[in-house]
């Protein structure tokens, strides 16, 4: 038996990370298929050097978050529920609501809120995911790249 040399496995330290732009497209993209995509490049699990303490993840930008597709009648029976703190201070509103009112961008970021760790490191990742209802978005500046959605 010959000596093995002993090696550590690398840790991804915050200021090391590079961050990437990708611009992706909702139009007819299933939801939860999507927002998995889009959860896992936030997280940075696609990146060789995947720490699961360290937001390792790029920014995402998505467009057109207003024609994402929903299968079978999740258009109709989908809800989402919120709470006042009163008693019977429940409200609630359908996915095609949503989607056809004032801010069809939420449906997409509440998909992937969903798939994100629940904590500080988990706002973080959610705070580089930006979302707009139709084709236009300010990041140019960024120079994003088209997201090869498989």
């Amino acid at each position: 038996m010959g000596v093995q040399a002993h090696r550590a496995t690398q840790s991804a330290k915050p200021a090391e990370v590079e961050r990437r732009w990708y611009v992706a497209d909702a139009t007819d993209q299933v939801l939860g298929r999507f927002a998995t995509r889009l959860a896992t490049i936030l997280r940075g699990k696609h990146k060789p050097i995947f720490t699961p303490h360290v937001d390792t993840g790029d920014f995402v930008i998505v467009v057109n978050a207003e024609k994402v597709k929903l299968t079978g009648s999740k258009r109709e029976q989908k809800t989402y529920y919120r709470h006042s703190g009163w008693v019977g201070g429940i409200r609630s509103i359908t996915a095609g609501q949503v989607l056809e009112g004032p801010h069809p961008d939420r449906v997409v970021r509440d998909a992937v809120r969903g798939m994100l760790p629940k904590n500080s490191l988990g706002r973080k990742m959610l705070g580089k995911l930006k979302v707009y209802a139709g084709p236009d978005h300010p990041h140019a500046a960024q120079k994003p790249e088209e997201l090869q959605l498989d």
